[in-house]
């Protein structure tokens, strides 16, 4: 590891850089307005698209998206077992679905199953070097050491009866709310009940940086995200103004933030924003006038033509079985999604020929090679992939053909720019490339979310999860760590983060 400064990753959730900057300079954030002053601020780092917690921390911490690293949504559609992954979009679609499926789904799948184990993290590569790695509760946090169930009591033997008994590979020091806790500390989660989660992980945090028992730490905050859906993201100085209260009490733990910083540097971001919501989207609903749409927990879920996920302003639909007649079904949803008020754009992919491909009940099976992706947006359609004609502000290439206007984009010097939907091709087609993408995805109009499984909104809050730049843009910091100069990189993404880690300990 040579002589590198301990380094914490503080993810604020949620967190939209405009609010941020707000919450600085009325002085309701003073701990990170010194990091700012010491630090370089990157303030359009992009998320993932579906920009919601499971993919965008996935992200983060693998270093690719989701058609590397499969997580594809708050709910999702898995096709070899025939049934919907809910991840607790609400307490109400937790409940439709079952409270310890989902919980299970959450807390084992997620990092056990659905995230490729070929997309390693950033605790498991730090592990391999001999990095000490800590979390406090983080959506992803698949690690190296082997951590068991530490309920005791009634709590223990109530969870066993609903098979949560297992043990979990995770960092060395490892904080899971109350599930797992890989020293004493006296700090309770309250079962993550949301509002106390930030204090859980000060309390934790404080712990730790006492004990020096860390060398790279990920400081998760995860209220302002449930305080911006609640009150909408113009609210959020408030809860901000509680997370940088969190994080100034490990830098005092740490004995000031002049010393802090001695021994550490410090990466600060969020894992996307929010937009306001007026108006909900039924898309299960509204689709099920049409086809016949698998219901939550259905005994029989080959009688189902489609399964609608609604991920927050964010949605796919999948194509179900199989059968010639899928081109035409595919056809007709688009055609049904694309008059829906509150879609502002679709997205599927297609072969060489330009038909719709169909998965039905299987993954891609290999049609991604020679297959091309399309955007549809009122009236337009761009076709796009890989390829050398035009460039991107990421670097990448690629061949287009159709109508620029569908993701609001210029070309200009062979440059491809939508500030719009930044990052747009690049982050739809990894979308679209994912084992468990959706046949067409969906990202919603400004002011519409998806009713979730459980017929919850955030209609007067905040959400996310569209392709938008409101919802998809995130502040990143630097302190002490990184690029002397990042603004020479054009456009900065979550995925981004977990090569500066690495190179932050020497590692390639």
């Amino acid at each position: 590891m040579g002589e590198s400064k301990k380094l914490v990753l503080a993810v604020v959730d949620a967190m939209h850089p405009g609010m941020l900057r707000k919450a600085i300079d009325d002085g309701e954030a003073p701990t990170f307005a010194a990091l700012a002053e010491r630090g370089r601020m990157v303030s359009d780092c992009v998320s993932s698209f579906p920009s919601v917690t499971p993919v965008a921390c996935s992200e983060m911490l693998t270093g690719v998206g989701p058609g590397q690293h499969g997580v594809m949504g708050m709910n999702w559609f898995h096709r070899v077992e025939r049934r919907y992954i809910e991840y607790g979009s609400s307490f109400e679609a937790t409940r439709t679905f079952g409270l310890f499926r989902a919980m299970y789904d959450l807390v084992y799948n997620m990092n056990l199953d659905h995230l490729s184990w070929e997309a390693e993290t950033v605790f498991e590569r730090l592990g391999d070097a001999g990095v000490r790695t800590a979390t406090t509760p983080f959506l992803i946090y698949r690690g190296r050491r082997r951590h068991e169930l530490g309920l005791e009591g009634l709590a223990r033997r109530a969870f066993a009866v609903a098979n949560f008994r297992h043990a979990v590979w995770a960092p060395d020091e490892f904080f899971y709310g109350d599930l797992y806790a890989s020293r004493p500390t006296g700090c309770s989660s309250n079962m993550g009940r949301p509002g106390n989660r930030d204090e859980y992980s000060a309390c934790v945090g404080e712990e730790l940086v006492r004990e020096a028992a860390y060398d790279f730490f990920l400081f998760a905050l995860p209220d302002n995200d449930f305080h911006s859906h609640r009150h909408g993201p113009d609210a959020q100085t408030e809860s901000i103004a509680k997370a940088d209260i969190a994080f100034a009490r490990i830098v005092e733990a740490g004995g000031g933030l002049d010393a802090f910083l001695e021994t550490h540097a410090v990466i600060l971001t969020a894992d996307h924003a929010q937009t306001a919501v007026e108006h909900g989207l039924a898309l299960a609903e509204e689709m099920a006038e049409d086809w016949r749409v698998l219901e939550p927990n259905s005994d029989r879920p080959e009688e189902a033509e489609i399964a609608v996920s609604p991920t927050s302003r964010a949605a796919a639909v999948y194509v179900l079985g199989e059968g010639p007649g899928h081109p035409v079904t595919h056809e007709r949803v688009r055609t049904r999604l694309r008059g829906l008020e509150g879609v502002e754009l679709t997205a599927w992919l297609a072969d060489a020929d330009g038909r719709p491909i169909v998965r039905g009940g299987v993954g891609l099976n290999g049609q991604l090679e020679g297959a091309e992706a399309v955007v549809a947006s009122g009236g337009h359609e761009l076709r796009f992939k890989p390829g050398r004609s035009v460039g991107d502000r990421r670097g990448r290439g690629w061949e287009l053909a159709g109508e620029l206007e569908a993701l609001e984009a210029e070309v200009a010097r062979h440059r491809f720019d939508a500030p719009a939907y930044p990052d747009g091709l690049g982050r739809v087609w990894s979308a679209l490339s994912s084992p468990h993408a959706g046949d067409v995805l969906v990202s919603l109009a400004e002011g519409y979310e998806c009713v979730d499984w459980g017929g919850v909104t955030h209609v007067g809050g905040g959400s996310h999860g569209g392709l938008g730049a409101e919802d998809s843009l995130a502040p990143l910091l630097f302190v002490g760590c990184g690029p002397e100069q990042p603004e020479h990189n054009p456009q900065w993404a979550l995925r981004d983060i977990a090569s500066v880690i690495l190179d932050h300990f020497g590692i390639r």
